[in-house]
């Protein structure tokens, strides 16, 4: 057998990486069992796929880390929140881009393991754990905490992500406003007159009412509520 041969130095090299990475896991899945988290490993360059889950977040969905692993991509849209995904999918992008090995990034994610289960909140935190022999990502560790339902952080977090889905939902015609427009929309939510606009502003109160009506058209709503959703979301107020 030819020891020179590029095939068999290849496959070597794949053996080794493999092995140095069921390794790697190892010694995670050692103390796992200390940790107040749950522990996902991905494999970035099989598509982010779970490579590993703790006992106790397997346990938590109701699979085998076989079952997760099965999944393949399938894993981030059985029992995530879709509202969540895009977000979450940008942010473990955006570390395997920067490809730093101080960088972490962190998310506030909803999970559930079936329809019939209720929503859980948890705060991720990713990093990058291993790379191949070419210095790309391979392998990415994250920390899935669980946030007490009672605690007020709760509602908080809730209120945030629900502020940041309408914001995604409505950029476009949120970017059809004007800056004057913008400001006449700050002041609706505020609740100020037309006439308290317009002096604030120093301009008509026909003018102002002007801008209203524009507002409402280019948002394609005349609900206060709905008026004041987009000044939160976009940090008018």
């Amino acid at each position: 057998m030819n020891q020179n041969d590029p095939e068999i130095t290849t496959k070597d090299a794949r053996r080794s990486l493999e092995e140095r990475m069921q390794q790697k896991i190892a010694e995670i899945d050692a103390v796992v069992q200390d940790l107040p988290a749950v522990v996902i490993i991905h494999n970035f360059q099989k598509g982010f796929t779970v490579e590993y889950m703790s006992p106790y977040g397997a346990k938590l969905l109701g699979f085998t880390l076989e079952e997760i692993r099965n999944l393949g991509e399938e894993y981030h849209y059985k029992f995530f929140n879709q509202e969540d995904v895009p977000d979450y999918l940008a942010k473990a992008s955006e570390l395997i881009e920067q490809n730093n090995k101080e960088m972490i990034v962190s998310l506030f994610q909803q999970v559930r393991a079936s329809e019939n289960h209720p929503w859980k909140w948890y705060l991720t935190t990713l990093k990058i754990l291993m790379w191949d022999d070419e210095g790309k990502p391979l392998l990415t560790i994250g920390l899935a905490f669980p946030i007490d339902p009672l605690h007020h952080v709760t509602s908080k977090v809730s209120r945030l992500l629900d502020e940041n889905n309408f914001l995604r939902k409505n950029y476009n015609r949120f970017s059809k406003l004007s800056g004057r427009e913008r400001e006449v929309l700050r002041h609706i939510a505020l609740g100020k007159s037309a006439a308290e606009s317009a002096d604030e502003l120093c301009i008509s109160a026909t003018t102002v009412e002007t801008h209203r009506r524009n507002i409402k058209r280019k948002l394609e709503t005349s609900s206060f509520f709905e008026l004041s959703q987009y000044a939160r979301a976009f940090d008018l107020i």
